[in-house]
């Protein structure tokens, strides 16, 4: 009896160290996959995600980090920032262009180029990576000298030559999307070995990818193994989707004109509060937003001028040459104010002109009434009180009492006696006490 209890004790405890062990194989052969998604333009907002994305790959030790891009382009600086990123991560990266309908133009082919396997969906495209010199003003068609032009394309090429050979892409095609503003649709990069992978899904990805070698940056190789992968999401954190918010220059100029409209009308309406409070969050949200967005400083200058000339409109006669003046102060301004080198990141005229108009208007009212209350005669105080009517309370011969707005004054008469209960009118204030005439009471119909 006793061997057999054994027997069943030990078959037990054999059972339980197969489940322990089964259980454990199956967590050891589970994979962490790291998802990024960016659909943003490419400055220090999404910089500050994506680098933190790949720390926190690093830090789980996943096989693989899956960076799912739908970019119209971005800032240089933070371009080369990213692309260090990828190159310097311990992990695998993707960089993965979806859904069907996203692109990877302009700064997002250098990320594509930078990643260990670059990847698109069917119906995505990528490249006319051409370096763009803006001028002053973002909608004027004249070109940056050749010079200039020629050095920073000069710069661009031999950045992608170094990513594109280093991965083993084909260098030519890559230098031509950044010389010729060259663009290829899915199919065609697979093509010409700009990428590695079209694939439909995030999991048909995975799949396609799954014992690939992979040659890294540094030049060492690895094999992915993604039989069983899994797939952990890295969402924006409330400060990055902030910052993501605020790099929107249209959201950012309506900002700072809420921060002028608000300042100026606390200014000019003390004790409004609201205006105030108003302004100012926006204003340091603006502020903020400059982090961000490349500020011309020479625009926001212009615009401050704008708002000078538009309250010395009222103050001078101009017949409306400053308003005019302070309107193309405000136009070139604005449009100066965002010196980004694609649209997505600078101002329209259609968003400006309407705005410039509404500032100038709402200024120059607010301005109008101002100075209209200053030239009313005073309603409070001693001097506010010459006009008033009152009465008599006592007989005034020719000093007594009165008492006008409520309040009991000394009083003297000019000229005959008034009788107590009479009405009086206040004709001049000395001190603590008040001179006054009989009021004349309008005479009913008869």
């Amino acid at each position: 009896m006793m061997e057999a209890a054994m027997d069943k004790r030990s078959l037990g405890c054999f059972l339980v160290c197969v489940v322990l062990a089964a259980s454990v194989c199956g967590s050891a052969a589970a994979v962490e996959v790291v998802h990024l998604r960016l659909d943003d333009t490419i400055q220090a907002a999404s910089q500050a995600f994506v680098e933190r994305g790949l720390e926190e790959a690093e830090d789980l030790g996943a096989a693989l980090v899956v960076l799912e891009l739908d970019t119209p382009g971005g800032l240089l600086d933070s371009t080369r920032e990213m692309t260090t990123a990828i190159t310097a991560c311990k992990v695998p990266v993707v960089v993965y262009v979806a859904p069907a309908g996203a692109r990877a133009a302009s700064a997002g082919f250098f990320l594509l180029m930078a990643a260990d396997l670059a990847a698109m969906a069917p119906g995505t495209n990528t490249g006319a990576a051409h370096p763009v010199l803006l001028p002053m003003i973002p909608q004027q068609e004249t070109p940056p000298s050749d010079d200039m032009m020629q050095k920073a394309t000069s710069d661009a090429s031999a950045m992608i030559r170094s990513l594109a050979e280093r991965r083993g892409r084909n260098v030519d095609l890559a230098v031509k999307a950044v010389t010729e503003s060259l663009s290829f649709t899915a199919q065609e990069a697979l093509d010409d070995k700009l990428i590695e992978v079209v694939a439909g899904s995030l999991d048909e990805l995975l799949k396609a990818l799954d014992g690939r070698e992979v040659r890294r940056f540094d030049g060492t190789t690895l094999k992915l193994d993604l039989a069983e992968p899994h797939v952990v999401v890295v969402e924006r954190s409330a400060k990055e989707r902030l910052q993501s918010l605020l790099a929107n220059p249209i959201l950012a100029f309506f900002l700072f004109a809420l921060a002028s409209i608000g300042i100026y009308t606390e200014i000019t309406h003390p004790g409004a509060v609201l205006p105030g409070v108003v302004g100012v969050i926006a204003l340091l949200l603006f502020l903020y937003s400059t982090s961000v967005l490349p500020v011309n400083w020479v625009g926001l200058a212009l615009i401050v001028v704008a708002l000078v000339l538009f309250i010395l409109e009222v103050k001078v006669t101009s017949y409306g040459f400053l308003t005019l003046g302070g309107l193309v102060c405000f136009v070139l301004g604005s449009l100066m104010l965002f010196d980004a080198p694609i649209p997505d990141m600078r101002l329209s005229l259609t968003v400006v002109l309407p705005t410039a108009l509404i500032v100038a208007a709402v200024m120059i009212f607010l301005l109008q009434r101002v100075i209209k209350a200053h030239r009313l005669p005073p309603m409070t105080g001693e001097e506010g009180m010459v006009g008033e009517t009152g009465e008599a309370l006592t007989e005034l011969a020719p000093e007594g009492k009165v008492r006008v707005h409520g309040e009991y004054w000394d009083a003297r008469a000019r000229g005959p006696t008034i009788a107590r209960g009479s009405r009086v009118r206040v004709l001049a204030i000395s001190g603590r006490e008040i001179e006054v005439e009989a009021a004349v009471e309008p005479k009913g119909d008869s």
